[in-house]
């Protein structure tokens, strides 16, 4: 019986020394595959690729991108960076520098917005953003300024930026108040500032007043043939009683100014 015992504890015992045993190969040969990155940016892409091939990776030129500073044909970005370990036949992406952009920078100073983006669109550039500004004695929407500016070399992002002018606000003024005036003085007033004489017409005269409180019928006068008068015209003595725009309201210069007078 205790022999028995023995010997299925060292069965035991050995079981577990192999799986030991096994799991310390296992991670010996996980490890023994991995390699560290090598730096490649600087590089030609055949000399990038000799300095990999003998750690087992392998080289991928996935997008291409202007650069001021990393010479044309030269890897100027790597993935996964420098000093990361990785599996054997890992595939490391890089991006080839274009060098300096060589589109030409356009002159789009004196256009029109729109025939500015036309320009630049059609060169393979883009508009970076666009600001107006008011300039007085230059016409809106028109250039005034550009970033970069014309034939620029060595730019890092071929995106241009325009200042664009706009037309400026009419000055506001606001309404003053004319009634009880003349309407001749009123006229050469708005005048002088610059505002325009609109419709004038004349309030209508108000009813006739009563025959103080006696409530006895007016006799009815025997229909006559009168003539119909004709209707006042407003005169420079004619006094304002009524304005549009109304006292207070902010206006423009040039904007007409109605009347009613009486």
């Amino acid at each position: 019986m205790k022999s028995a015992i023995r010997f299925a504890t060292l069965a035991l015992i050995l079981v577990i020394v192999a799986m030991v045993s096994a799991l310390a190969t296992m991670q010996l040969a996980i490890h023994g595959q991995e390699v560290e990155v090598p730096p490649l940016v600087g590089l030609a892409p055949p000399e990038a690729e000799r300095a990999i091939s003998g750690l087992g990776l392998q080289i991928s030129i996935e997008r291409q991108f202007y650069s001021p500073s990393i010479p044309e044909g030269r890897i100027m970005s790597q993935l996964p960076l420098p000093g990361t370990k990785v599996r054997r036949g890992w595939q490391v992406r890089v991006a080839r520098s274009l060098g300096p952009t060589r589109v030409a920078i356009p002159d789009v100073a004196g256009q029109s917005e729109h025939a500015a983006e036309l320009n630049i669109r059609r060169r393979g550039l883009d508009v970076a953003s666009m600001a107006v500004v008011e300039s007085p004695g230059i016409p809106a929407d028109q250039v005034l300024a550009q970033s970069p500016t014309a034939n620029a070399t060595q730019v890092l992002a071929p995106k241009i930026s325009l200042l664009v002018t706009t037309a400026a606000e009419p000055p506001a003024f606001v309404m003053p108040s004319f009634a009880g005036q003349t309407l001749g003085s009123v006229s050469r007033t708005l005048q002088d500032e610059g505002f325009r004489l609109g419709n004038v017409s004349v309030v209508p005269p108000s009813a006739a007043p009563d025959d103080g409180g006696n409530n006895a019928p007016a006799p009815v006068p025997a229909p006559t043939q009168t003539p119909v008068a004709a209707p006042a015209q407003p005169s420079p003595s004619s006094v304002i009683v009524s304005q549009v725009p109304a006292p207070g309201q902010k206006v423009a210069s040039g904007t007409a100014v109605n009347f009613e007078v009486r």
